[in-house]
Formats: C-alpha cells, sequence, structure tokens
C-alpha cells in the first residue's frame, strides 16, 4: 500500500483578526499543515493575543507561536504609543494618508520571523492575510512590496541559496474587498465570533465600532449581506 505523502508546511501569520483568519483557514483548504505566528508586540488592542489563540484551536492548526517582539518601544503608532486612534472617519478620509495606526516596519518585522521558522520547518510557504484593495492604508500591505519581500528572502536564505526551497509568500487577499473577505470566510467556515478587529477595544475587550478596523469590518460585512457574529 503506498505511503500518503506528508502536507506541505506553511507559516501562516494570524492576529486574531477577519483577514488573518481567512487566510489561514484559505491555507488549511489548500491543504496546508498550517503553522500559526501571531505577535505580542506592545498593541494596545491585546485582546487579539486570546483572539488568535481561539481562532489557532478552532481551526486545528499544527503549532501556535506567540512571539513577544518590542515594537512599542520606539513608539511612534497610535497601537503601540499615546496617541488617540482616529474615531468616526469616512472612507475616503481614510485614503487620504497612511494613518496613524500605521506600525513602523511591522510587516517587514513579522514576516522576517515567519522566514526564520519557515527555515526551521522546511517550509517553503508563508501566508499573510495583507490587502490592498479596500483602503488600509499601510505601505507594507502592497503588492509590490511582498514582491520585493519574496525577492530578498530568496537571497538572505540557506534554503534559498542552496536550492533545497523556493520561498513562496501568498497573499491570497490582496485583490479582494473586504465584503469579498467576509464571503470567501463565510465560505470557510470562519468563525465570525472569535475574531476581533478593533484597535481600541473597551476594558472588557468589546469593540468600539468607530475606529478604522471596525468601520472598515461593518463595511464589509454589510455589503456582503452577512451577519457579523
Amino acid at each position: 500500500m503506498p505511503v500518503k505523502a506528508s502536507p506541505s508546511k506553511a507559516v501562516c501569520l494570524l492576529s486574531g483578526g477577519l483577514d488573518s483568519s481567512t487566510c489561514l483557514a484559505l491555507a488549511k483548504r489548500q491543504g496546508f499543515a498550517c503553522y500559526a505566528l501571531t505577535f505580542d508586540y506592545g498593541q494596545r488592542h491585546r485582546v487579539e493575543l486570546k483572539a488568535a489563540h481561539h481562532v489557532a484551536e478552532a481551526l486545528g492548526v499544527e503549532d501556535h507561536l506567540v512571539v513577544r517582539v518590542g515594537v512599542n518601544a520606539f513608539g511612534g503608532s497610535a497601537l503601540t504609543d499615546d496617541i488617540d486612534v482616529p474615531k468616526g472617519r469616512e472612507i475616503a478620509e481614510m485614503e487620504k494618508s497612511i494613518p496613524v495606526t500605521y506600525v513602523p516596519a511591522r510587516n517587514t518585522i513579522f514576516l522576517s520571523y515567519a522566514l526564520a521558522w519557515a527555515e526551521v520547518l522546511g517550509s517553503a510557504d508563508i501566508f499573510i492575510g495583507v490587502n490592498a484593495l479596500d483602503y488600509s492604508g499601510y505601505p507594507d500591505c502592497r503588492p509590490e512590496y511582498i514582491q520585493a519581500y519574496e525577492h530578498m528572502a530568496n537571497l538572505a536564505t540557506r534554503a534559498g541559496v542552496e536550492g533545497a526551497t523556493r520561498l513562496k509568500i501568498h497573499t491570497p487577499l490582496m485583490d479582494l474587498t473586504k465584503a469579498g473577505i467576509v464571503k470567501l470566510a463565510q465560505t470557510l467556515a470562519v468563525p465570525f465570533g472569535l475574531t476581533h478587529s478593533c484597535y481600541d477595544p473597551t476594558p472588557e475587550g468589546l469593540p468600539c465600532g468607530e475606529c478604522d478596523a471596525c468601520l472598515l469590518r461593518a463595511k464589509g460585512f454589510q455589503e456582503a449581506g452577512i451577519a457579523d457574529r
């Protein structure tokens, strides 16, 4: 009887938000053995760490690491410093400039950790739920950034230099609207109620309903015609 091949391993960045949870579920659907990677970087919305734990457990990952990265030591972001999170903005206003919720070099740092773990696991695949269509305003969510990072990663690793593997950074949500992501998430049975998107939750961990992340999420569910549980 032939031996069944083991599934390919993938490192999946998981914040506990809707996008990263959908990305993880999609990697699972595609047959990858998923290793979830979450970061405690001093973010004010630390409730997302609990959400990531519950999502990883619900979706059945092979392993889930939570890595402490002291990005908050530098400040410079409303997510890591004593800066007000913008509230009640129109979508058009969000599109005018990079928001103060941008965390300097965050995705570069996160992808570097994912790259290191992928090398150790013998994985050639990293999944990240970045999106450039339904505006988030972050420069490290653009396709040209991901392409440049992938090129660099294949120059910077032993696996890439020796030709053992060629790293691929998967961004399956890149060209989807938020409504498209919600619809995809529903087909993948993503547990909406376990995810967290708010940048400035209450002390009880409830979403504020007014920050950019809350407004974009609400817009996505409304346009998709799906209830946000």
